[in-house]
């Protein structure tokens, strides 16, 4: 959409301008001020969206009272895609596609390749997919797919190498003895330790107590499982979840599980080595069972004292409540280590249950979000066994 620039504005006009554009509505809105050029553009990609005064039209062909003006035609929401992204940044473009499907119903039209091709792929928009994806005709999932690996690529650039640095430290701090032999003496972390041993008349310290390097090992470690609750509130954490597992597989030092569930449980670790994979072998919606899936997990576990088994879950439990407790409390007798995140997300914590919760956190499991940028810090926190850095929010 081509449009005019706008003349320059006094200090008064431009606050006439900006209320006119906060307030929406029709003609000037009883401020006085008549919107032009791309100031209407906005306005009208706005109120397409959220006017409340024209009635939406149903893939059906009905209208209803939702307000909006884009109608139930591909070709109009394509338009109206692309006068958003020119518009607004890339931020807002976001929030206003998830407006769009949740307000107008248009999930139904992420079916069509043209309008996966016009979108601003995010998180969000790959759980929607990842909904619709069972009923997608061939044509579109290809273009699907693609989407979804646009956002789990940026995903795994801004992830993957933080991840694995702060990993690889603990792994090595959890791995350093102190019996070392000579070659693998740490004299830096010796030194230090030994300063109080300081003989002044003799020039040196005496090395009480040596620590040594962790010696290199191609051997696993840890064993960390991911286990991730696959209900529909849950979407970006699941996401999230599929890039950190394939991080985490990729770390030779660590053995990665990935399970995902509703009320059945889906082993997803031989998919590890591509998140997209996994993704598309989620089933977003339906049931939960907490305990079935925890069962299945602690099923798994050979070593119990070098585990790490990370609940990701809104805790809202449709199985036995006592018995995942019980679970929960078994494993942590056994030497796991257990940690519960309500959600991997930048959202913050969701709706969840206060009183499972609760219960966890009097058996010393504490439930929170964590952000993706956290998470590494959760995982090497678990695998040196010290006090997870939950976030003061929580």
């Amino acid at each position: 959409m081509t449009t005019t620039p706008d003349p320059p504005r006094t200090a008064a006009e431009e606050r006439l301008r900006r209320w006119r554009m906060v307030l929406g509505g029709e003609s000037a809105d009883g401020t006085g001020h008549r919107l032009s050029g791309q100031d209407a553009a906005m306005d009208g990609a706005l109120a397409a969206l959220y006017g409340r005064k024209v009635p939406a039209a149903g893939r059906d062909g009905r209208t209803g009272d939702r307000g909006a003006g884009l109608g139930a035609s591909a070709p109009s929401v394509a338009r109206w895609l692309g006068d958003i992204r020119t518009y607004f940044p890339s931020s807002v473009v976001q929030v206003m596609q998830r407006d769009a499907i949740e307000r107008l119903g248009l999930a139904g039209l992420l079916l069509e390749p043209e309008m996966l091709e016009a979108v601003e792929a995010d998180v969000h928009l790959v759980g929607t997919l990842l909904s619709l994806h069972k009923a997608m005709p061939e044509t579109t999932r290809e273009t699907a797919r693609a989407v979804v690996r646009k956002v789990v690529e940026d995903l795994e650039r801004r992830l993957a190498a933080r991840t694995r640095a702060t990993l690889t430290g603990a792994l090595d701090r959890s791995a350093r003895v102190h019996r070392p032999r000579h070659r693998d003496i740490d004299w830096d972390r010796t030194i230090r330790a030994n300063l109080k041993n300081y003989l002044p008349e003799h020039g040196t310290i005496v090395p009480e107590r040596l620590i040594g390097h962790g010696r290199a090992s191609r051997a696993v470690q840890k064993e960390v499982v991911l286990c991730v609750d696959q209900s529909g509130s849950m979407a970006a954490s699941v996401v999230h979840a599929s890039v950190f597992g394939a991080v985490l597989a990729s770390m030779r030092s660590i053995r990665t599980r990935l399970v995902v569930f509703d009320t059945a449980v889906v082993d997803l670790t031989d998919q590890l080595d591509d998140p997209v994979d996994i993704l598309f072998g989620t089933q977003l919606g339906g049931g939960t069972d907490i305990n079935r899936a925890l069962a299945y997990c602690q099923s798994r576990i050979t070593r119990p004292a070098d585990t790490v088994v990370v609940l990701i879950s809104d805790l809202y439990e449709g199985g036995i409540r006592h018995e995942m407790l019980k679970r929960v409390a078994a494993m942590q007798a056994s030497g796991v280590q257990f940690v519960t995140l309500l959600a991997l997300s930048d959202e913050g914590a969701p709706a969840h249950d206060r009183e499972h919760a609760a219960a966890l956190a009097a058996l010393g499991v504490p439930a929170f979000a964590c952000t993706p940028d956290l998470f590494p810090e959760i995982m090497a926190a678990a695998i040196e066994k010290r006090p997870l850095p939950i976030p003061e929010a929580a």
